[in-house]
């Protein structure tokens, strides 16, 4: 694909056509179905109340999914249990309802220990009866991870369509713990070019519908049946397709760097309106701009896991501090956002928002809408008349990407090690994911393996101080190296505390214009593998492609 792009016009720019067609030709296989249910050997028990109980087939396949994640956490949240045991009744046959009627007489730890036991022989296979798997997997990614698209061979991302299970969800999803069922090829629209040679369903199955569709980039369509969403057959990230749409993405980002002053100047504008729903504009601009906020989309009322952005802020999310901690005008932010990850800020803001803000939240309960007068709709309208194409979210990749060049060039220098370049790297990205509010939950090996490098970095410390103490005996050359690979352990310590709770992958792959890094590491002598892994380089190819070591954001 690298050698592909390389000609006089790069791929990216080959055939961009603005009509609203995406492709001229599709041709592909259709999505990968996982196998069917295999039954549990008779030797292995559901328990009820102490006795063993035969599912039947529907019911012992539920049971199986339960059983897998008895060691997980969620197994032992009520709302998870609760979820799981009316779907799970509802797959069980009238007698089974009958019997079956609490989860705490129930016992999953026999068909637990199976799958263990399986998982484990898994890891124990040979050499060569790993390799005998993964021939079989490669065949049918061969046969089924790549499509024509206008007579290019591209891959396709997610082929296979998800395997049956539990959903989970992030954070207290309200459904966690509910049946995902098996899709059936009569729930799949297949689209692809008139002519081409149309995917067959398997064996006894029709399609729900073929269509040919050029305005759309999907393989394949279905609803799943827990939240009711669409789910995408796409391509890969790494297709001429995607890359075009990445680059057209972070182009319109940096548009808005000429236009950012304007917007600035009018939103501020906007503050001291006399229209309520202009200044609420305003604020929410501010906000969005300021602290990266997502714009906050209306969703269905009580059917997800309550979540809220910049325009579904309600007076409870806010408190106003005349004045803390020795600043005034300060706003404290407390909310769950997206996939419910906690938002937690204090910040100062200007006077006339503070005042603005204080005549928002006046009269209006703790649940109602602070900013009651508009919507993400209505403020991408007014965005996109400011500057084509533009919307709330091109604020974050904006202000991410900004910060980002911003933070390289002032902790980069060329005098630096390579290690101390990558630590700079890590605390540029890092400020990103702060901005974007990127958490994690620490690690689970995060001890073990910081108690690994100070274990290493003790045992440096060591051979350091016997090298330093035989010095007079011309031992120069062994304790400069030893005192550079104390140094590379220490600086590894340093950025792993660092990177806790921080996580630095989502703004990398969605916020970041990969240009900014790879043209930093042009500059600073830094192999691209040390910032992006092979996959990162696939998706970014058009960006490693076409970037000198002089762009800037």
């Amino acid at each position: 694909f690298g050698r592909l792009i390389r000609a006089s016009h790069t791929l990216w720019e080959e055939g961009n056509s603005n009509n609203g067609n995406k492709w001229t030709t599709l041709e592909h296989k259709g999505p990968l179905f996982p196998p069917e249910y295999e039954p549990l050997p008779n030797n292995v028990s559901f328990f009820y109340n102490g006795n063993p109980v035969k599912l039947t087939l529907p019911a012992e396949e539920v049971a199986t999914f339960y059983a897998k994640m008895l060691d997980h956490e969620y197994t032992t949240k009520s709302s998870f249990q609760e979820n799981f045991f009316t779907d799970w009744r509802e797959e069980m046959s009238v007698e089974e309802r009958e019997q079956i009627k609490k989860l705490s007489k129930c016992d999953f730890t026999h068909i637990n220990k199976y799958f263990l036991d399986k998982s484990e022989e898994k890891k124990a296979m040979t050499k060569e009866q790993k390799q005998v798997l993964k021939e079989e997997n490669n065949k049918l990614t061969e046969e089924y991870g790549f499509c024509e698209l206008d007579g290019h061979r591209e891959k396709i991302g997610n082929f296979r369509v998800e395997p049956p299970g539990l959903f989970r969800g992030r954070g207290e999803h309200p459904k966690m713990g509910k049946l995902k069922k098996r899709i059936q090829p009569e729930e799949i629209t297949i689209n692809c070019s008139k002519g081409s040679n149309i995917p067959v369903a398997p064996k006894g199955h029709r399609w729900r519908k073929v269509q040919h569709d050029n305005t759309v980039t999907w393989l394949a369509s279905w609803v799943e049946n827990v939240q009711g969403n669409f789910k995408y057959v796409m391509l890969n990230p790494s297709s001429k397709l995607k890359g075009e749409k990445d680059w057209q993405k972070y182009e319109v980002a940096r548009k808005l760097k000429l236009k950012v002053e304007t917007i600035r100047r009018l939103y501020r504008e906007d503050w001291k309106n006399r229209e309520m729903k202009t200044r609420q504009r305003g604020v929410a601009l501010y906000f969005i701009d300021k602290l990266a906020l997502r714009a906050g989309n209306e969703k269905e009322e009580s059917e997800t896991a309550d979540t809220v952005g910049c325009c579904s802020l309600r007076v409870e999310h806010i408190t106003l501090h005349q004045e803390k901690g020795g600043q005034e005008f300060m706003v404290e932010f407390d909310f769950l956002g997206k996939d419910s990850i906690r938002y937690y800020n204090e910040v100062p803001v200007e006077g006339r928002v503070f005042k603005n803000l204080k005549l928002f939240m006046e009269n209006k309960e703790p649940e109602d809408d602070l900013f009651d007068r508009i919507n993400t709709t209505y403020l991408n309208k007014h965005l996109n008349q400011s500057m084509p194409g533009l919307t709330a979210k091109v604020f974050r990749t904006f202000n991410a990407s900004t910060t980002l060049q911003e933070q390289l060039n002032k902790l980069t220098t060329a005098d630096m090690s390579l290690e101390e370049k990558l630590l700079s790297y890590n605390r540029a990205n890092r400020a990103v994911a702060i901005l974007c509010n990127h958490q994690r939950a620490a690690p689970k090996t995060f001890e073990k393996s910081m108690q690994n490098l100070q274990d290493k970095v003790a045992q440096k410390q060591q051979q350091l101080d016997v090298a330093r103490k035989e010095l007079k005996d011309k031992k120069e050359a062994v304790v400069k190296r030893l005192e550079e690979q104390l140094k590379k352990l220490q600086l590894q310590m340093t950025d792993r505390e660092e990177n806790k709770v921080i996580a630095l992958g989502t703004s990398k792959l969605n916020y970041l214009d990969p240009r900014i890094s790879v043209a930093w590491c042009r500059k600073f002598n830094v192999p691209i593998e040390k910032i992006y892994n092979k996959t990162q380089r696939d998706k970014f190819a058009w960006a490693i492609d076409m970037t000198e070591e002089d762009f800037q954001f």
